[in-house]
């Protein structure tokens, strides 16, 4: 079993808050119209376990992006502390949550979003620290690594919010801006302590326990 710290701050970085952004709007199109959040996992609505993983991985402050059956997850998930954030533009992809999610941070004094998804149960508390533990200052880029390949969560300096709102769009939300930034991106392997694949089908859904 790995073991890795979760709140340590690595010598050289500078003190700031890192924010965790939970982007969990997506209404499971691929799903039969079953919103993502509410998926039970280990008896519990999906984004609470995703919730949980970004406070173990050291982030106080948790936006989540809400969109499809927003009012039931409000119902039904507990999600004490986090700040709920409406997306009434979810059906135009991940760009939109993404956008929404960095406008509620912005008046907050966070110098960084922790972005992850909520539909990726497979990355966990020691995955999503790793990421976390990359922030140097408000300049910094960084995001998971799976054998080489860019995917979550992805760690966005305050300096590159705006950018980032900007460009995000459809459903590739920071993906133009992350391949226009590449090299200021730092990508952390984490393949050895994660497993990054998606529920997007009825056959995705062996993942969940």
């Amino acid at each position: 079993m790995t073991t890795e710290p979760m709140n340590g701050r690595p010598e050289g970085t500078e003190a700031g808050e890192v924010a965790g952004l939970l982007l969990a709007a997506g209404g499971g199109r691929r799903l039969g119209g079953r919103p993502k959040a509410l998926l039970e996992h280990r008896g519990r609505p999906l984004v609470e376990h995703a919730v949980g993983v970004l406070r173990a991985a050291g982030c106080a402050r948790v936006h989540v992006v809400l969109g499809a059956a927003a009012d039931a997850v409000r119902a039904r998930a507990s999600l004490p502390g986090c700040v709920l954030v409406d997306n009434p533009e979810w059906e135009q992809g991940m760009g939109s949550s993404l956008r929404a999610g960095l406008a509620s941070l912005r008046d907050t004094g966070a110098d960084a979003a922790l972005v992850s998804l909520v539909d990726q149960p497979g990355i966990g508390a020691v995955a999503t620290a790793r990421v976390r533990n990359a922030y140097r200052s408000p300049s910094t880029l960084a995001a998971a690594a799976y054998d080489g390949l860019r995917g979550h969560p992805v760690l966005f300096g305050r300096d590159h919010w705006a950018g980032v709102e900007a460009t995000a769009a459809g459903d590739r939300g920071a993906r133009d801006y992350l391949r226009a930034h590449a090299d200021a991106l730092t990508l952390i392997e984490c393949r050895e302590v994660a497993d990054a694949y998606d529920i997007d089908t009825a056959e995705d859904l062996i993942h969940l326990e």
